[in-house]
């Protein structure tokens, strides 16, 4: 799957005035996103974004703008490196900012929301991760423990609407639907 996911990447230029193609991986939290994009972003030589460096515990929601500010808007600009601060998921959770990460011909955004409407007048390719709600509720809790189930609760209800509202695949990006045994 890596390798027809790369090459069908690299056939794909990218949108109009941006220099870098940018690969969205979407689904659900706990559905494989991070450990896809880990998969795929050696074979294609790029940098990963990751939309939680943004988002944060008391923002998880409407972080979206920084993204854009902090992140692709300088990446159509032309910038070589980014530099941004990331988002704090708790109060024991005080995290470095990202410095000097190297803009790569190809840049991975990985998360939950990563080809939302906003995004894709800078996204090349689209790749939405399918993985049962149950699973990826069981996931979660199995990576962030049993104390965080009443987040994971609300994020996933958060979650619904934003998939009520939306859809995964428009044009000019392409979708790839991987499923969760393919991740």
């Amino acid at each position: 799957m890596i390798e027809e996911l790369r090459a069908e990447i690299l056939s794909r230029a990218p949108p109009v005035g941006l220099h870098v193609r940018l690969v969205a991986i979407d689904g659900r939290g706990g559905a494989g996103k991070s450990t896809l994009a880990a998969q795929l972003g050696p074979s294609l030589s790029a940098e990963i974004l990751h939309t939680d460096d943004f988002a944060s515990r008391d923002n998880p929601l409407n972080w979206w703008p920084r993204l854009i500010a902090e992140a692709l808007e300088p990446i159509r600009d032309g910038a070589r490196t980014l530099s941004y601060q990331r988002g704090s998921w708790g109060p024991e959770h005080s995290p470095e900012p990202v410095l000097g990460q190297r803009i790569t011909e190809v840049m991975i955004l990985e998360g939950v929301s990563s080809s939302r409407r906003e995004f894709r007048p800078y996204l090349t390719y689209s790749i939405w991760v399918d993985t049962p709600r149950d699973l990826c509720l069981q996931r979660g809790i199995e990576r962030d423990g049993a104390d965080q189930a009443e987040d994971w609760a609300r994020w996933q209800a958060d979650e619904d609407a934003y998939l009520a509202r939306t859809t995964h695949a428009a044009s000019p990006i392409e979708s790839c639907a991987a499923t969760s045994a393919e991740c």
